[in-house]
């Protein structure tokens, strides 16, 4: 695996809000938090660019509405914004794609020359994989770090119920089987980004 120098890591809506498990629910892979913790600071070490990303909800009952405690990022992203040496940028959207945000995510990607990114966070499912998605069709060489990123259980049509583990297994084949990225692990990407 090749990482460029100027690769962006971009952090999906990692907020208090997603640690209030009576709303969401179950969610699937504790080990997310200390392996974006990790990635973020690979990143900041090596000099490459990272965003964070925020969803400030517009429905009243979200605990990640705008102003409300949960819209914060959590204790250990906060504490690690502003310490890197390469270029950061802060995106605040309301939507499940981090390319539909302000300012405009893909505009300041072209303008720095960045053709790869990678992408960790929450949802895996949601917000992650739509950026994911988004982000090849618009032509990156997208990467998504599975085991830092998840989800919650799921309830669709028909009663049909998925796990988070079952949805983040979907999300990840849809998105490399489906060509729109490829689907790696933190360690892989810590190795690439030092070596």
């Amino acid at each position: 695996m090749e990482i460029t120098r100027n690769a962006a890591l971009v952090v999906v809506d990692v907020q208090k809000g997603f640690d209030e498990s009576e709303f969401w629910g179950p969610r699937d892979n504790p080990a997310a938090d200390g392996n974006i913790a990790a990635l973020i600071t690979a990143w900041q070490d090596t000099g490459r660019p990272v965003v964070f990303v925020r969803h400030d909800s517009d429905k009243p009952g979200s605990p990640l509405r705008g102003g409300s405690e949960g819209n914060g990022f959590k204790e250990y992203v906060e504490e690690r914004r502003g310490k890197g040496s390469g270029p950061e940028l802060l995106v605040t959207k309301s939507v499940n794609s981090a390319f539909y945000g302000t300012p405009d995510l893909h505009e300041w990607l072209k303008a720095a020359g960045i053709h790869q990114v990678v992408l960790v966070g929450i949802q895996t499912n949601m917000c992650v994989e739509t950026t994911a998605r988004m982000g090849g069709n618009l032509g990156y060489d997208v990467l998504v770090a599975l085991d830092a990123t998840h989800t919650f259980d799921l309830t669709g049509p028909n009663g049909w119920r998925l796990t988070a583990d079952e949805l983040a297994k979907a999300s990840a084949v849809s998105l490399h089987g489906g060509g729109f990225a490829q689907v790696v692990t933190t360690a892989e990407l810590i190795g690439a980004a030092r070596s």
